[in-house]
């Protein structure tokens, strides 16, 4: 079986105890768990639109990556949630700017609801 080591930051918003973690270290890749708009210091999801909610769930993705030892560029596979598929366009103008040239692989649905009832939660995959 695989060494898993959890990954664990201030940086971002803490995971609910004992349901899961941040993120996995295993075998090379690092899983991150679905990340939302909110404000590590806070607790709360933050004020804006969905390309402000885009930009903050990145950007906790980003400090979990950085505790793990990796980076957004080292990033293979990313999850999308919407609440609403109208928001597809303006999400995507805010994703564009991320992951260098070589963009990761993406899936993208829409979900009845969202923890806190957010409008996006961001998952991925990256390689250490």
């Amino acid at each position: 079986m695989a060494t898993k080591t959890p990954v664990l930051t201030t940086k971002a918003p803490p995971p609910l105890p004992g349901i899961y973690s941040q993120a996995i270290i295993a075998n090379g890749f690092v899983y991150c768990s679905g990340a939302v708009p909110m404000d590590a210091e806070t607790g709360k999801i933050i004020d804006g639109d969905i390309q402000a909610h885009t930009h903050q769930c990145i950007k906790n993705l980003s400090a979990i990556l950085e505790a793990a030892g990796t980076s957004l560029d080292k990033v293979v596979k990313v999850n999308v949630f919407l609440s609403n598929m109208d928001d597809f366009a303006k999400m995507n103008e805010v994703y564009s700017t991320y992951w260098g040239d070589i963009k990761p692989c993406r899936t993208c649905v829409a979900v009845k609801t969202l923890p806190l009832n957010t409008d996006v939660e961001i998952e991925c995959t990256a390689v250490l």
